[in-house]
């Protein structure tokens, strides 16, 4: 594990204290886990970014054409 020192201005600080506090976990587990959502975020939106550009409508339609044309089920329904 590594360390990090970081400045807050002071009203952040006191309200990631606050939070961390309510969620009865540290400060460092507290920025650790915000980094680590945010990090899940950015990666998520590059990864489907990709895939994105790697899509093919062509192939896109030939699979959906695969699949058997039926009424959803009552729960599905819109």
């Amino acid at each position: 594990m590594s360390t990090l020192s970081l400045r807050l201005p002071e009203s952040l600080h006191n309200q990631v204290r606050e939070l961390a506090n309510r969620e009865g976990i540290s400060i460092n587990q507290f920025i650790a886990t915000a980094v680590a959502e945010k990090m899940s975020a950015l990666l998520t939106e590059e990864y489907l970014e990709g895939r994105a550009k790697r899509g093919n409508r062509e192939a896109f339609e030939r699979a959906m054409g695969k699949v058997k044309n039926r009424t959803p089920d009552t729960h599905d329904r819109i």
